[in-house]
């Protein structure tokens, strides 16, 4: 399985693909980070940030995108863009048909690290070591994009079985319509 890692901001997107399957070891195909000029207009700074994953999804093909879920923060601002960002990945992904994950952050922590509360340094060495690199990627959303692959990678089996569990449970117990009676002499 392929995935691009999306943490979506627009200043700094990063972003990361990993490729491998639960239970055995990962490999990295790429990591980096889309940035956009702060004084920039929105509409401009999303423009770059859409060339910026289509590039990265022309040149890794991934399977699937795994894009941080956005979460409310306190400065409303920041939180807008990272939204507008997040969109954009979707959308980029839905032009090619790709699936689209949505993992927040305590999602992607405890996957990596085993705790929903760990600190940004803690995922960083989590990602170097789970993909055997030389030193964590920086800047700390790089390596936020690399976990978010390697969290897609580790759930979406689970995660499967479970949409598929649920979807025989109401396929087999969709209620009937009753039998008409009409004609019948009662």
């Amino acid at each position: 399985m392929r995935v691009l890692g999306v943490d979506p901001g627009l200043t700094r997107c990063g972003i990361g693909v990993v490729e491998g399957v639960a239970g055995r070891p990962l490999r990295m195909l790429g990591v980096g980070v889309i940035r956009t000029p702060a004084d920039a207009g929105i509409g401009d700074r999303l423009v770059l940030v859409e060339r910026g994953i289509e590039e990265w999804l022309d040149a890794h093909r991934p399977e699937f995108v795994a894009v941080e879920r956005v979460f409310s923060q306190h400065n409303v601002q920041t939180v807008m863009g990272t939204a507008q960002a997040s969109a954009v990945a979707m959308l980029c992904a839905a032009r090619r048909g790709l699936p689209v994950a949505l993992h927040t952050p305590s999602e992607v922590k405890a996957a990596v690290t085993g705790s929903g509360r760990a600190e940004k340094a803690q995922v960083g060495a989590m990602v170097t070591r789970l993909l055997r690199l030389d030193a964590p990627p920086k800047p700390a959303d790089a390596a936020d994009a690399l976990a978010l692959a390697i969290c897609h990678i580790w759930r979406a089996p689970a995660t499967n079985r479970l949409q598929q569990a649920v979807a025989a449970h109401r396929t087999s117990h969709t209620p009937r319509a009753p039998r008409s009676t009409k004609g019948r002499i009662t």
